[in-house]
């Protein structure tokens, strides 16, 4: 037993002896070459020189952009590593765009370029930023910064008393003040730096509308006693002057924009700057003191997605885009999946037949290089776009169905600010209700419905709001003595109107039983809030609405049509647009469908053939051109996040009453002739097959 031990302690002895000279001999090698940071005092500070380096435009005559963005985080230690003036020239040569935009603070408020000014990542191999500037300088292509805004969780950090201050005391996680001193210690003097430094031409400012909260700090309670003389601060919806403050809050995130933008633009007048999502469908007002407008649609549900927020945006008078996800996923969540060819394009389809400018955004890895893989995908989209950008870019609306976004109905359900989705619902689900049966929609706000401009709308079609000012009510009053139509959907806005339809409500708002709209001769469960009423002798029933599933059981009228001055009022009694979301059916959209047709009998198109085309006349230099976009395929399965086959569409039958013999048809940019026949002011025609997007032109 003894030897056994001794011979093991020897070779233990062995062993350790052995161990000591490998590690000697590891210590001995050279270190393996890797990335060494650079403290952020040793990269070049110089100012940028714009005189060496061709004029690039500006971003408000910008169509095309790809958006690369990372949100720096504390694992991003060796930025720059991988980016090089080659990986910017193979972006630039495949994909061709009018601008770039790149990472330079997220969300997480970490600066992911070597700011003096800000609060920079953990690691810099070198300044990507630099990278990024010189090559698309020299390309004569422009660069604008992804920059989050109000919601900066870093700045919070070393600054506490920077966070806007919820109605129960305590500070938001992630939202600064725009009362604070965050705008003038942080984001003019960090957007100053990148303008002087770098020769940014603008910023695309994430996380402002959007992220903005309303705020109980003592600065904003102290503003807005001072301004409106109130001495009581409401705290929660349902309190004395709740509407009020919702305002005075919004008008704090406004006047914070203005003061930004006017500093940039004192500071150097050919910074640009972009506020995502402002003045959009999270924020419904004119449009001041920016450039552009632009905002990100959702990654999932996207064709519905840019179908309403482009709507949004086209009526608002000034340049826009919109930015699709160039991925899918659930949100946050790992996995995700990069869209194909053909998706994207259909989501630019969307956004081009709508007059807008169109950008993809792809990620950025840690080091701030890109995916190169991705680039091939934009480059084919961009070939896609730049074939219709003659045809489609900065078109104008053909007035013919205005669906009312009311700011004032909205801002009573909401107990935000401009984080509106979930009140745009029944919106939405009419729009798609509409453009499902091929009819031509805008999305039209109280501001821009002046007298003039809504008399140029054959249909003005009112979602389900339950509340309008009165002046507003009293315009689209007199909007129809004058010979217009409006058209009420939901028990809501038809009480508003009870008087001028002629008909009585005999009992409140009701959700059960569900009741069964019926058209042509099939019934359809339509979930929603209802409501019995009693027509009057100038109102005239349009359709019924079943108590069951039978049309033997009880019913009264599921809409009614009401003469007024020259025009006529119409209503229906069931909620139809939350229902049209969560619980499609075609009787809804055929009932919709023949109660438009009924209010405006000889439209401008009319489309047969499917269901899975959106009908949206443009015009351009005088010219009338008529968008047809395929929306067949699973786009709307969040349980599909990438497909590749959209089944087309066609034939199409079309009439086209463009007020005079047209000397020429032509599908575009097929470079297809249209054969035609003409009587009665219309012609009649087929387009054989629309794959993703066709444009008919009107010679």
């Amino acid at each position: 037993m003894r030897r056994v031990i001794a011979a093991a302690l020897a070779l233990s002895v062995l062993v350790l002896l052995a161990g000591a000279a490998r590690a000697a001999e590891t210590a001995a090698r050279p270190a393996a070459a890797g990335p060494t940071t650079r403290p952020i005092e040793s990269f070049d500070y110089s100012k940028f020189d714009p005189s060496k380096y061709p004029p690039r435009k500006r971003r408000s005559e910008c169509f095309l952009g790809i958006h690369f963005d990372l949100h720096a985080n504390p694992g991003c230690r060796e930025i720059g590593r991988n980016v090089t003036p080659e990986m910017v020239e193979r972006i630039l040569e495949s994909v061709k765009p009018d601008y770039i935009q790149v990472d330079c603070k997220g969300h997480r408020g970490l600066s992911s370029y070597p700011t003096r000014v800000g609060n920079p990542a953990p690691g810099f191999v070198s300044d990507p930023l630099r990278v990024w500037r010189e090559v698309t300088a020299r390309r004569g292509v422009g660069l604008y910064m992804h920059y989050s805004g109000v919601w900066d969780n870093e700045a919070l950090k070393h600054h506490p008393d920077w966070a806007a201050i919820g109605a129960d005391g305590k500070p938001a996680a992630n939202a600064t003040s725009v009362f604070g001193p965050y705008v003038d210690k942080l984001l003019i003097p960090q957007l100053e730096e990148l303008c002087d430094v770098y020769g940014v031409d603008g910023a695309w400012v994430d996380g402002d509308c959007w992220a903005t909260v309303a705020d109980w700090s003592p600065a904003a309670q102290a503003a807005f006693v001072k301004a409106t003389g109130i001495k009581q601060v409401p705290r929660k919806s349902g309190e004395p002057h709740w509407l009020e403050y919702m305002e005075f809050c919004r008008a704090a995130f406004r006047d914070y924009v203005k003061h930004y933008v006017e500093a940039l633009k004192t500071h150097n007048p050919r910074f640009q700057v972009i506020s995502n999502w402002a003045y959009s469908d999270h924020m419904p007002e004119a449009v001041r003191d920016v450039e552009c407008l632009s905002g990100d649609y959702s990654m999932q549900d996207s064709v519905n997605s840019a179908r309403f927020s482009g709507r949004c945006l086209a009526n608002q008078n000034a340049p826009w885009d919109l930015m699709a996800w160039a991925f899918s996923c659930e949100y946050r969540a790992p996995g995700r999946s990069i869209k194909s060819v053909p998706q994207l394009q259909r989501e630019a389809a969307v956004v081009l037949s709508l007059g807008g400018g169109f950008q993809a955004y792809f990620k950025q890895k840690n080091d701030l290089s890109i995916y190169d893989w991705q680039m091939k995908l934009m480059a084919e989209t961009a070939r896609f776009c730049r074939a219709r950008q003659a045809l489609c870019y900065k078109t104008r609306d053909v007035p013919q169905i205005g669906l009312l976004y009311s700011r004032a109905a909205i801002v009573r359900k909401t107990s935000g600010l401009y984080s509106l989705r979930a009140q745009q619902g029944p919106m939405r689900g009419v729009l798609q209700c509409l453009l499902e049966g091929q009819h031509c929609v805008d999305v039209v706000m109280e501001h821009q419905l002046e007298p003039a401009r809504l008399a140029e709308f054959p249909l003005i079609v009112v979602p389900e709001w339950e509340y309008l000012e009165p002046a507003f009510k009293a315009r689209l009053v007199e909007y129809v003595r004058g010979g217009g139509n409006v058209l009420l959907i939901g028990p809501a806005p038809a009480a508003l109107f009870a008087k001028e339809l002629d008909v009585t409500f005999t009992a409140a708002a009701q959700t059960t039983p569900v009741p069964y709209l019926e058209r042509d001769g099939w019934l359809g469960g339509q979930r929603g809030a209802w409501r019995k009423v009693r027509l009057g002798k100038t109102a005239r029933p349009f359709g019924r609405l079943y108590m069951e599933d039978d049309p033997r059981s009880p019913s009264q009228a599921a809409a009614s049509i009401t003469p007024l001055g020259k025009g006529r009022l119409a209503a229906v009694y069931v909620d139809m647009g939350e229902a049209y979301l969560r619980a499609r059916t075609f009787t809804s959209r055929n009932f919709l469908s023949a109660l438009v047709r009924e209010l405006v009998p000889a439209p401008l198109v009319e489309v047969t053939g499917s269901h899975g085309v959106d009908v949206t006349p443009r015009r351009k230099d005088g010219q009338l051109r008529i968008n047809l976009v395929n929306t067949a395929g699973p786009h709307e399965d969040k349980h599909v996040y990438v497909f590749d086959d959209i089944p087309p569409v066609g034939p199409l039958q079309v009439v086209l009453r463009p007020g005079r013999r047209p000397a020429r048809l032509r599908l575009e940019p097929a470079g297809l002739d249209l054969p035609f026949t003409w009587a009665d002011g219309a012609a009649r025609f087929t387009v054989p097959r629309v794959e993703i997007h066709e444009v008919i032109v009107v010679d």
